[in-house]
């Protein structure tokens, strides 16, 4: 992508009722895409709108004038890596139809860590007329070892192979017009969204994802949805697309777009909250719907093998009655909603919508399963696997492979489990796969004698 400092596009839209009785001085939204490993290139989004200027009446032409500032502070070293100004200057039109606002867009690469940024706008024709909105960046980059999805973008409208490459919004062949307001309704019926797959390369799959868009309303209903397959023969993928709004009554949205890599049992989304306007529609039904809830999820697109295997990697945790309940379950939507509440209820925080307890227990099954394979089995199944599953990184490892009187033995340490609890893992058979053989933590298996199993004397 290009980088650029200050560009700005002046754009005709029609207005929205709803943020024009508002009279806001200035919206403000902003995305983040991939640059390299340890930065993110982040795009800020304004839109000034013109009525709320003041304008000079010495003037013989109308002018809306501001200063626009932007600063963002690395909140851990307290500095600055910007904190600019910029004066706008635009003449602003007589239309009787339309409402003139100045889009534009502020574009930086940042490196990893949390930004706290401020942006304000100033009538320079009546300085007490002023906005300022204060938010917080976290930046984590996307160019890493495994599937990404960049952050939503909305705009109010994407050309496709666009011949306007010199556009400040340009990129990766579209012209992706901002809608920094998020405000969408009877005058702007489609919703239009731009993001980047990255990393497909890593996946293990038959060259082929599941990508599911989705829009919920407030209640958690899905309204849109639409699921299609991608190859992941490329590193990385430009995802578009458009939806119609007309009917969406007025209310808060929640756009997700949800990535599966079955081979991995491995799932990311990207989220964007929007809002629609329009007053013409009736609300018909506001309760929430469970099973939008689970469509909603990495759940809702996954197959009847994709849901077993995740049960399957699940079994450490689950209980007796659980077990016996899925077992029993025939149709992929009962299980794509018995794995919904399985995880539901073992989020820390229900509060917030990407479950922590299910993303930390699926990473170390893919860790188990890169370091403890052996042979046909995957290394979730090892007793290796099956206690980094569930207790995570061991403290401490000693290792002994090359020991002349002794089969090759591991010693793990864990110093924060009930003050201090060993697992001991021996090559019984000499094929590499190394069996627990005794431990101190209350109910795993103990053997005092452990040693003289392993003993080649």
């Amino acid at each position: 992508m290009k980088n650029k400092i200050l560009l700005f596009a002046f754009l005709t839209l029609t207005s929205i009722g709803f943020a024009q009785e508002n009279k806001n001085l200035f919206d403000f939204d902003y995305a983040q895409f991939a640059y390299d490993s340890s930065s993110n290139y982040v795009e800020f989004y304004y839109s000034l709108n013109q009525q709320a200027f003041t304008v000079n009446p010495s003037d013989s032409a109308k002018y809306m004038e501001g200063i626009l500032k932007l600063s963002l502070e690395d909140t851990a070293s307290k500095k600055f890596v910007v904190n600019k100004e910029w004066k706008i200057k635009h003449e602003i039109s007589d239309s009787l139809h339309s409402v003139k606002n100045l889009v534009g867009l502020l574009d930086f690469t940042l490196p990893k860590g949390n930004y706290k940024c401020i942006i304000s706008v100033t009538d320079l024709n009546n300085e007490k007329n002023q906005k300022t909105i204060n938010d917080f960046v976290r930046v984590n980059p996307f160019a890493i070892d495994s599937l990404a999805i960049s952050d939503i973008q909305l705009a109010s409208m994407i050309a496709e192979n666009s011949p306007d490459k010199n556009s400040i919004f340009y990129k990766n062949t579209f012209e992706v017009t901002p809608i920094p307001t998020l405000v969408f309704g009877e005058n702007m019926p489609v919703v239009y969204y731009y993001s980047e797959v990255y990393n497909r390369l890593k996946s293990k799959n038959d060259g082929l994802l599941k990508l599911n868009c989705l829009i919920q309303n407030s209640q958690g209903k899905v309204l849109y949805s639409k699921a299609n397959l991608i190859s992941n023969k490329v590193e990385s993928q430009v995802e578009v697309g458009a939806v119609p709004i007309v009917k969406f009554p007025t209310d808060t949205y929640l756009m997700k777009i949800v990535l599966i890599d079955s081979a991995k049992n491995y799932g990311v989304v990207s989220s964007k909250r929007f809002f629609v306007y329009n007053p013409s529609i009736k609300v018909v039904d506001t309760a929430t719907n469970q099973q939008s809830l689970v469509l909603g999820s990495i759940f809702g697109v996954m197959s009847t093998e994709e849901c077993d295997n995740i049960f399957n990697e699940a079994v450490y945790i689950a209980t007796a009655t659980e077990i016996d309940q899925y077992k029993k379950l025939t149709d992929v939507n009962a299980k794509r909603h018995f794995l919904y509440e399985f995880w539901k209820k073992r989020n820390p925080n229900s509060a917030i919508s990407k479950n922590q307890y299910f993303q930390v227990y699926m990473d170390r099954v893919k860790e188990a399963n890169q370091k403890y394979a052996s042979f046909k089995t995957p290394g979730w199944k090892t007793d290796r696997g099956r206690i980094l599953i569930m207790y995570g990184e061991p403290s401490e490892i000693d290792r002994y492979p090359n020991q002349t009187d002794t089969k090759p033995y591991e010693v793990w340490q864990y110093n924060d489990i009930e003050g201090g609890v060993v697992f001991d893992f021996a090559d019984l058979t000499g094929f590499g796969n190394y069996q627990l053989v005794n431990s101190t933590k209350r109910g795993e298996m103990s053997d005092d004698n452990w040693q003289q199993r392993i003993s080649t004397n």
